[in-house]
């Protein structure tokens, strides 16, 4: 069993940057892969982006392309999200996830370790 902790949300204005970090614990070695989800009110739960464990291989959803920056640090258990350029849109809680997808980053089965998420809110 993995455990994350996110931390790092919070309010901040359209235009700004907010720093995402999740810490995990526990079987480390049993997944090869993080990353982040979110999920606003009333909508689906939706891809954000992940990171290889290993290798340090960033994916990241359309919409996170050339705002975001998905880092992670496997001598402290921490993957991190760089957001830039906050939208509105963007308000949401955003949740970080280990697993072993295998391809498939952008599914949220794919991963087996959710955190408990972070609200982040974006005022306009």
């Amino acid at each position: 069993q993995v455990q994350l902790v996110e931390s790092g949300g919070g309010l901040v204005q359209a235009g700004r940057s907010l720093r995402l970090s999740c810490a995990a614990s526990g079987s480390i070695f049993s997944f090869n892969a993080m990353g982040w989800f979110r999920q606003a009110p009333g909508k689906e739960r939706e891809f954000v982006a992940a990171i290889t464990w290993s290798a340090g291989w960033p994916v990241y959803a359309g919409s996170a392309k050339g705002r975001s920056t998905i880092s992670r640090d496997n001598a402290k258990n921490t993957v991190s999200l760089q957001m830039n350029s906050l939208k509105p849109e963007d308000t949401a809680v955003y949740c970080c996830v280990a697993g072993n997808p295998i391809g498939s980053y952008s599914i949220g089965r794919a991963y087996n370790n959710w955190g408990q998420g972070t609200q982040v809110t974006v005022s306009s």
